[in-house]
C-alpha cells in the first residue's frame, strides 16, 4: 500500500527507480498524486488546468509496460505539469498566463518539453498557472486569479513559473515545467523555496514561431523546478540536446548525473551581493551572505567581488524592458494575425504595463535596438571578466521575500527595498541580465526569514558549462539540504 505521507515529496528520481523495480505503481502513484492536487489547489491554486483522465490512463498503460518488461524511459511513470504560457499539448487549453480572450482556447500542436518528457516515460498531469503572456516577476492574472505561496498563503509565488514552483513546492508533483525570459524559473523558485535551474541559451530547445530568432533578445529559456539538484540533473539531461527548428540549440543530450558527483574544492567562487547596485533587503542580504559561506565548508574559495556594469539598476531594468518589448509587441502582431486582438475587441483583461511595453516595441528605431545591443554588450563582457577568473558567480535571486497577493489580478513586487525605489514588475529582481547573455543559472534555497519565508541564492555558471552549476548546487545541498523546510501544513 502506497504511503501517501511520503510519496508526495519523494524525489521524482526515486520515484522513477521504484516504479523501474515494482516497488511503486504507477496507477497508485497517479491516484495520490490526483488526489494531493484536488486537496491542496484550492488553497494554492497552482493549477489552472488539469487532465485526470488522460493521466490515469497514461499510467495505466505505464504500469503494464513495467510489468511486460518493456523498456523503459527515465521518467516513466513520473507525473509532472507544464506551464500554461507559450508551452502547447494538443486538446489542452492555452490561455497565455490567463488572458479572458482565451479561456476556451484549445491547442492543436505540441512543444519541444512535453514531447520529450513525455518520450521519457512521464505523465503530464495539467498546467500551472503564470501571468499574462508573462509579463511580470509574480503570477496572478484576470482568468484565474493569483497563485499563493506555500509558504503564506496570502502572499504571491513569483512568477512567471509561479504555478509550477507553488505546485512543486507543495508537493502535488515532484517537478514541473519552467521557462524563463527575465528570470521566470528562479524567482518563483527562490520566492518557493525551490531549485529552479534555467540553462545556457541553447542547451535546452525553444523553438519559436513564426520568427525563430525571437528567442535571443532576451534568450528564452527552457528548464526545470525541483525539490532537489539530482532531479534537475535529470531532467536537463531528459530535454537537453539540439533540434533542427531551434537555430540556437547545440550539442548531442547530455547525462548531467556525472555532474553531481564533482566537488568544488580548490573553485575560486565570486560573491556579489548587490549584483553591482540593486537594492536588497538587509533579511535577505544576511541569509544570503551566510549562504555563500557554506562553500568554504566543501574546500572553496569564496572572494566578494565588486561588479560595474556602467549603468544603475533602473537602467538596466529599462534596458531589459526595451529588449521584451519587441518580443511583445512580435507576439501581439502574430496574435492579431490568428484574429485575435489583444489591443482591441479581446483587450480586457491585458495589463496596461503590456499594452505600453507592445507599444514600446513598435516606436524602437534601428539605432535604438543598436545601441541597446551595444549596452547589453556591455553587461556581458562585465560578467566575462568575472567569470573568466572564477568557476561561478553568486548573487541574491531577488531582492526581497514574497509580497501579498493582490485581489484585482494585478499582484505586484515591492515599490521599495532598503529606501531604494524600484520598478514593481521585475526591478527586484537580480535575474534579467543573465537572460541578456545566455549564461546557465540557478536559484537554490538559501534558508527563511524569521517570518518564514524562502530566500533563494542565484548561481551564475560559465557559458555552456551547465554543469559546473549543477555542481555547485550539488555541493551546497549536501552541506545545508533544505527538503525539511517546506511547511508541515503542505504534508497533511
Amino acid at each position: 500500500m502506497i504511503n501517501h505521507h511520503n510519496i508526495h515529496f519523494m524525489s521524482a528520481t526515486e520515484m522513477a527507480r521504484r516504479i523501474r523495480t515494482r516497488e511503486l505503481s504507477p496507477v497508485e502513484l497517479m491516484e495520490s498524486v490526483i488526489s494531493r492536487i484536488e486537496d491542496r489547489n484550492p488553497k494554492i491554486n497552482a493549477f489552472v488546468f488539469t487532465a485526470y483522465e488522460e493521466a490515469r490512463e497514461r499510467a495505466r498503460a505505464a504500469e503494464q509496460a513495467v510489468l511486460a518488461g518493456e523498456n523503459l524511459g527515465r521518467l516513466h511513470g513520473v507525473p509532472t505539469a507544464m506551464k500554461d504560457l507559450f508551452d502547447f499539448k494538443p486538446g489542452w487549453i492555452s490561455t497565455l498566463g490567463g488572458v479572458p480572450a482565451l479561456a476556451g482556447n484549445v491547442a492543436t500542436s505540441s512543444c519541444t518539453w512535453v514531447e520529450r518528457m513525455e518520450d521519457a516515460g512521464a505523465i503530464i498531469v495539467g498546467k500551472t498557472n503564470s501571468p499574462v503572456l508573462g509579463f511580470r516577476g509574480l503570477s496572478d492574472n484576470p482568468l484565474f486569479g493569483p497563485t499563493c505561496n506555500p509558504f503564506d498563503t496570502t502572499r504571491n509565488s513569483g512568477g512567471s513559473s509561479g504555478g509550477s514552483a507553488a505546485a512543486v513546492a507543495d508537493g502535488m508533483v515532484p517537478f514541473a515545467e519552467g521557462t524563463d525570459a527575465g528570470g521566470s524559473i528562479r524567482i518563483p523558485s527562490s520566492w518557493c523555496g525551490v531549485y529552479g535551474f534555467k540553462p545556457s541559451a541553447g542547451r535546452v530547445p525553444a523553438i519559436m514561431r513564426p520568427n525563430a530568432f525571437g528567442g535571443t533578445n532576451p534568450f528564452v529559456h527552457e528548464g526545470m523546478i525541483t525539490r532537489s539538484v539530482g532531479d534537475a540533473a535529470l531532467g536537463l539531461s531528459v530535454l537537453s540536446g539540439a533540434h533542427p527548428l531551434d537555430p540556437f540549440s547545440f550539442g548531442a543530450p547530455v547525462d548531467f548525473f556525472g555532474d553531481l558527483q564533482g566537488d568544488v574544492r580548490n573553485w575560486r567562487i565570486a560573491y556579489s551581493p548587490d549584483f553591482g547596485g540593486y537594492p536588497v533587503d538587509p533579511k535577505v542580504a544576511q541569509i544570503v551572505e551566510r549562504a555563500a559561506h557554506v562553500f568554504e565548508h566543501a574546500g572553496a574559495t569564496v572572494e566578494k567581488v565588486d561588479i560595474d556594469f556602467g549603468l544603475g539598476h533602473t537602467e538596466l531594468t529599462d534596458l531589459f524592458y526595451r529588449q521584451i518589448a519587441i518580443q511583445n509587441s512580435e507576439t501581439i502582431a502574430h496574435l492579431r494575425t490568428q484574429g485575435i486582438d489583444l489591443l482591441g475587441e479581446h483587450s480586457e483583461g491585458i495589463p496596461d504595463e503590456l499594452k505600453e511595453s507592445a507599444a514600446q516595441g513598435n516606436r524602437l528605431k534601428p539605432s535604438d535596438v543598436s545601441r541597446d545591443q551595444i549596452l547589453r554588450s556591455q553587461v556581458f563582457d562585465t560578467l566575462q571578466t568575472v567569470l573568466s577568473s572564477h568557476q561561478i558567480l553568486l548573487t541574491p535571486t531577488v531582492g526581497a521575500t514574497a509580497t501579498v497577493n493582490a485581489t484585482d489580478g494585478e499582484s505586484k513586487g515591492p515599490a521599495v527595498i532598503n529606501g531604494q525605489s524600484v520598478e514593481r514588475l521585475l526591478g527586484w529582481c537580480l535575474t534579467y541580465l543573465i537572460n541578456m547573455t545566455g549564461h546557465p543559472a540557478a536559484s537554490i534555497p538559501a534558508g527563511l526569514t524569521d517570518q518564514g519565508l524562502p530566500v533563494g541564492l542565484q548561481i551564475i555558471g560559465r557559458r555552456h558549462q551547465d554543469g559546473d552549476v549543477l555542481t555547485a548546487s550539488a555541493a551546497f545541498e549536501d552541506l545545508q539540504p533544505w527538503q525539511h523546510t517546506y511547511p508541515s501544513n503542505t504534508r497533511g
